[in-house]
């Protein structure tokens, strides 16, 4: 457990940083999320899609993520549903519960138990899943938005989704390299350096976020449903998921480790944006990241993965 504590050690002491520059120099956060929302996050998909070769395999992934996270918003619907929550509580809580944070947090957790090999997928999944996050997870922020034009709030919804460029960098990263476009070193450093700076921002801007968080205002009855769905009810979708993907067993762990990765940074970004229940997406993230140094060193014993000595 200490072992795995060093190891997330530097993860949080971003989110610290965040934490403590907001509350002294109070940034403009809406603001600084849709920097890195918009600007930042199109160059890491562009730069992974372009740099991992392309295989049959991205198939298995990309149906992969898309199936686990439209279980976790049925399971959010049916909860809803059940306590009568209104849409943009529902909207919320899917932001909250059904998008892991395998990027800044997963990559590094990965790196340290699978090594360098294993760390390549995390970087396929990272980008899969700013995709996944920035199509289904825009469509649920815009639709459970406080600010929503007037017309249909699915038609708005789904122009949203339209208009984020992640999906259309990791488009743009495979068609340069299925036809072979080559990229000059320097062009090629500048787009990794925007985009790996892309990682660091969004932690920041989360810990910045955490700042604002009211403990008092906090829905704890609908966090306990999020918490729910996202470290429990998530790895065990994607435990039974994976037994149908062929591929190797390590692969498999990986899935289902970064599926019990906590509530996704991002969806904070979408919230805030969006003003879709801001407060209860960012509770959920900060409380599902300190769970987490208690639930994932138990899903990698149930894996089979030892902690590092």
């Amino acid at each position: 457990m200490l072992t795995f504590f060093w190891i997330l050690l530097p993860i949080f002491s971003i989110f610290v940083v965040g934490f403590i520059s907001q509350k002294i120099l109070h940034f403009d956060i809406p603001n600084l999320s849709k920097m890195s929302i918009y600007v930042l996050s199109p160059f890491l998909a562009f730069k992974t899609f372009y740099s991992y070769q392309i295989s049959v395999d991205y198939l298995y992934y990309f149906g992969y993520i898309y199936l686990l996270c439209f279980a976790l918003v049925l399971l959010v619907s049916i909860a809803a549903k059940i306590f009568h929550y209104d849409e943009q509580t529902r909207c919320g809580m899917i932001l909250g519960s059904c998008f892991m944070n395998n990027g800044n947090y997963g990559t590094p957790v990965v790196l340290a138990f699978f090594g360098a090999a294993g760390f390549d997928l995390a970087i396929i999944m990272l980008v899969l899943q700013q995709v996944v996050m920035n199509t289904v997870g825009t469509y649920y922020a815009a639709k459970g938005s406080s600010r929503k034009i007037i017309g249909s709030s699915v038609r708005h919804a789904l122009y949203q989704v339209l208009k984020m460029p992640t999906a259309h960098g990791a488009l743009l990263g495979v068609l340069f390299q299925l036809l072979h476009i080559p990229l000059s070193e320097s062009l090629y450093r500048s787009i990794s350096m925007v985009g790996d700076a892309s990682i660091v921002v969004i932690m920041v801007i989360l810990g910045m976020q955490l700042a604002n968080i009211r403990i008092t205002k906090i829905a704890y009855g609908k966090l306990s449903i999020n918490l729910t769905i996202k470290m429990l009810l998530s790895p065990l979708i994607a435990f039974f998921l994976v037994e149908w993907l062929p591929i190797d067993h390590a692969s498999k762990q990986i899935l289902i480790l970064l599926a019990a990765m906590p509530a996704a940074a991002n969806t904070t970004l979408l919230a805030v944006h969006f003003d879709t229940k801001p407060e209860l997406v960012s509770s959920a993230t900060l409380i599902s990241t300190l769970m987490s140094l208690m639930t994932l060193p138990i899903v990698l014993l149930f894996l089979g993965v030892e902690l590092p000595a």
